[in-house]
C-alpha cells in the first residue's frame, strides 16, 4: 500500500454542480494536459474513491438522503446526483446555496487522504 497524504481533494479534481429541480448534480472530473499516465492513476483513483457512501461523509448534509454517482470513463470523471438536497427546489430551498452551485467547491474543499504519487 502507498503512502497517502491528507489533502483538499480539489488539489487535482476539478468540479461543476447545479440543481436539478430539488437535486443536485456534481460533476467531478481529473482534467487533461496531465503525462497521460499519472492522469489514468487519477481518474482510476477517482472512480474508486467517489462512492454514495464517500459523498454523504465528506458532504454531511447529505448524509440521509440517496446519492448515486456515474462513472464516466472516458471523461476522467464522475457525475454525482444528491436527491432531495435542495427540497423542493430552488424556490423553495432555504439552503444558502439554493442551486447548489457552490456544491462543487465545497466538495473540492474537502481533506482526504491521496496517495502520494498522484499528487
Amino acid at each position: 500500500m502507498s503512502n497517502t497524504k491528507r489533502v483538499p481533494l480539489g488539489t487535482f479534481v476539478h468540479a461543476r454542480s447545479g440543481d436539478k429541480g430539488g437535486n443536485a448534480n456534481v460533476g467531478v472530473w481529473v482534467r487533461q494536459g496531465d503525462d497521460d499516465a499519472k492522469r489514468r492513476a487519477r481518474i482510476d483513483w477517482l472512480i474508486g474513491f467517489i462512492t454514495p457512501e464517500r459523498i454523504r461523509e465528506l458532504l454531511p448534509e447529505s448524509a440521509e438522503l440517496d446519492v448515486t454517482c456515474h462513472p464516466l470513463v472516458n471523461l476522467g470523471g464522475v457525475n454525482v446526483v444528491i436527491e432531495r438536497i435542495l427540497g423542493e427546489g430552488v424556490a423553495a430551498s432555504t439552503r444558502f446555496d439554493p442551486q447548489a452551485k457552490a456544491l462543487g467547491e465545497w466538495l473540492r474543499s474537502r481533506h482526504v487522504d491521496i496517495p502520494e504519487e498522484l499528487l
